[in-house]
């Protein structure tokens, strides 16, 4: 008899907390530093979540900055099984959109963790200059994804029905599960239809086995595997995987290798990363480049060592090179 699949078990459960701010001049002069605003708890799966607010901030090192915390309020027993938390906090304009540069984001397991979050949010003062604060009104939104940790290969092992052949391994898996995650791939198995269960094989070539067991980790667990190597060997492996979910349209898993890329931008990778961010439509990360490059200098630093920045500036932020030749030609600069 087969094994009863539930793959709608271990998805995520996603909750969106638009955290409003009231009063936030009165609120920072109420607060002093270290103490927290708590707001209402929500929950998300079956855990509970308070947010902690620091008008303040919570250190002493970040006595000029808004600070703000997430943590755990019950409705699971620490030794339960682990329970990956996904967070997210992200500042938002007057029409309600995300600020590009003023986010947070990270995954840690409640049952190890009491909380996670930003203790340099926001710069007060620079909050105070910008149009954010609206009315005196601050709007900071958090995203939470909680999920169980699960076995890959154990779910791999139940009842497989299609095999893919990447670079000489081979992976048994399910077509329900990278059809729900993939339109491309949802219209191949549909093209494949006419095939005995288990009787289709698909040959990849040109991507490594290691990305494509990454791709399967994320879309049986819904979240990416631990690198036990470097910053650098994590932002390679997410390159890979974003030409991947590029290519089958995945996404979910596009947007996070965004994320990791873009928290790893410097004089040495810009050119590489705006690249991929042109070439596969990723608008934020593309974003985040031409935010690094804004600086003239930087902007030079950059054209010193790679003279392929200059095309693809002009041809899609043509302004940053206004603003480096009217910084060249500022008398100020000559001194």
């Amino acid at each position: 008899m087969a094994t009863t699949l539930d793959f709608a078990s271990p998805g995520p459960v996603t909750r969106s907390y638009r955290l409003v701010v009231h009063h936030y001049g009165f609120m920072k002069e109420q607060c002093r530093n270290g103490q927290p605003i708590e707001f209402p708890p929500f929950k998300a799966g079956d855990c509970s979540w308070c947010i902690y607010y620091y008008p303040n901030g919570r250190s002493t090192s970040s006595a000029d900055y808004i600070s703000i915390f997430i943590a755990g309020a019950g409705g699971r027993a620490v030794t339960d099984e682990p329970v990956k938390a996904r967070v997210s906090f992200t500042l938002h304009d007057r029409a309600g959109e995300p600020v590009p540069g003023h986010s947070c984001s990270g995954v840690w397991e409640y049952s190890k963790l009491d909380w996670y979050g930003c203790d340099l949010f926001i710069h007060k003062e620079s909050l105070e200059a910008s149009e954010y604060l609206v009315d005196d009104r601050l709007t900071i939104e958090c995203v939470v994804s909680v999920e169980r940790a699960y076995d890959l290969q154990q779910r791999l092992s139940l009842d497989p029905d299609i095999t893919f052949q990447v670079g000489g391994e081979a992976f048994s898996i399910h077509r329900c599960v990278l059809a729900a995650k993939s339109p491309v791939l949802e219209a191949e198995f549909a093209r494949e239809s006419t095939l005995a269960a288990g009787a289709c094989c698909i040959h990849i070539d040109d991507m490594l086995p290691q990305v494509f067991k990454s791709v399967l980790h994320f879309v049986y667990t819904h979240s990416l595997p631990e690198m036990t190597t470097g910053p650098e060997e994590e932002s390679i492996m997410a390159e890979h995987l974003l030409v991947t979910a590029a290519r089958f349209d995945m996404q979910e898993l596009k947007l996070i290798c965004e994320e990791i890329l873009s928290s790893d931008i410097n004089v040495n990778t810009v050119t590489k990363t705006l690249g991929l961010a042109v070439q596969h439509h990723c608008h934020m990360l593309r974003d985040a480049c031409i935010e690094f490059l804004g600086d003239p200098p930087v902007l030079e630093a950059v054209m010193a060592i790679d003279h392929d920045i200059l095309e693809l500036v002009a041809k899609n932020c043509p302004m940053l090179l206004k603003e480096m030749w009217a910084y060249e030609d500022d008398p100020m600069q000559a001194e």
